[in-house]
């Protein structure tokens, strides 16, 4: 539920939900505290300090921990579609070396199937387009495997090994883009341990009856902006920070240029 709610969300809606969600828990604190400041401990608030600290490192280390793992999956995924680019490229090449009518067979496979990667990326439409996929890849497995079958040397060996390249790379591809994300627990946990500090902080302000919105605002709209970059970050092609597509975009050009 929270992965699909993190999905469905635009990315200043998220901003919004988390910097709401943080100024409610520390209202919810600071009306807690205000309320049983008639009869607290005059060392009460001090003795919150601490906690408050500890609290704040915490979720510092769970935001960073998270954000890390955002980006390392972020930067995965751009190496993926380079990788990609090139076994379709050395696939692409590769036909030369197979008959004239398998040539054209898999080459026109190979153009389809970069086009449909790139539409894939540009309307978000998954669906179609991975079935689309799975049917030229069944194709260029067909076509080359009956190549080998009708000439089994050297030149058909290479062109099967590449179509094979590109079978691989794409189930690292769907993996990356659709499979490898943060985990729900990850999020729980930065969920739980912002809300208990925004509470706990609340009712360390509240205890002294002083509100100090001018330093609680500030706080919660930078950390907001940390866990929306996080939650951007862990969207392949859903945010504002997108995974480049050159390489593919480069090797379409390049197919076209040689099919033409």
């Amino acid at each position: 539920m929270l992965f699909g709610l993190l999905e469905s969300l635009p990315i200043t809606g998220i901003f919004v939900l988390v910097s709401l969600l943080m100024l409610a828990s520390f209202e919810i604190g600071y009306r807690f505290g205000d309320h049983a400041q008639s009869h607290r401990d005059e060392d009460a608030p001090s003795s919150l300090g601490p906690m408050v600290g500890g609290l704040l490192g915490m979720l510092g280390f769970v935001l960073a921990f998270t954000f890390s793992m955002a980006a390392a999956q972020h930067d995965l995924r751009k190496q993926i579609v380079v990788d990609d680019a090139n076994t379709i490229g050395t696939a692409y090449l590769r036909a030369d070396l197979l008959d004239d009518t398998s040539k054209t067979a898999v080459q026109n496979l190979l153009r389809e199937y970069v086009d449909i990667r790139l539409r894939m990326v540009s309307t978000n439409d998954r669906t179609e387009g991975l079935a689309r996929t799975g049917a030229i890849q069944r194709l260029l497995w067909k076509q080359a495997a009956a190549a080998a079958r009708m000439a089994p040397d050297t030149n058909t060996a290479l062109m099967v090994q590449a179509v094979n390249d590109v079978l691989d790379v794409h189930e690292k591809r769907v993996a990356a883009a659709l499979r490898n994300r943060i985990p729900g627990s990850a999020w729980i946990a930065l969920s739980a341990i912002t809300l208990l500090t925004m509470v706990t902080m609340g009712i360390q302000v509240g205890l002294t009856g002083k509100r100090r919105l001018a330093a609680v605002i500030p706080l919660s709209l930078a950390f907001a902006v940390l866990v929306t970059l996080v939650v951007d970050l862990n969207r392949p092609q859903n945010g504002l920070i997108k995974v480049s597509q050159e390489s593919m975009i480069g090797l379409q050009a390049s197919m076209r240029d040689t099919g033409n």
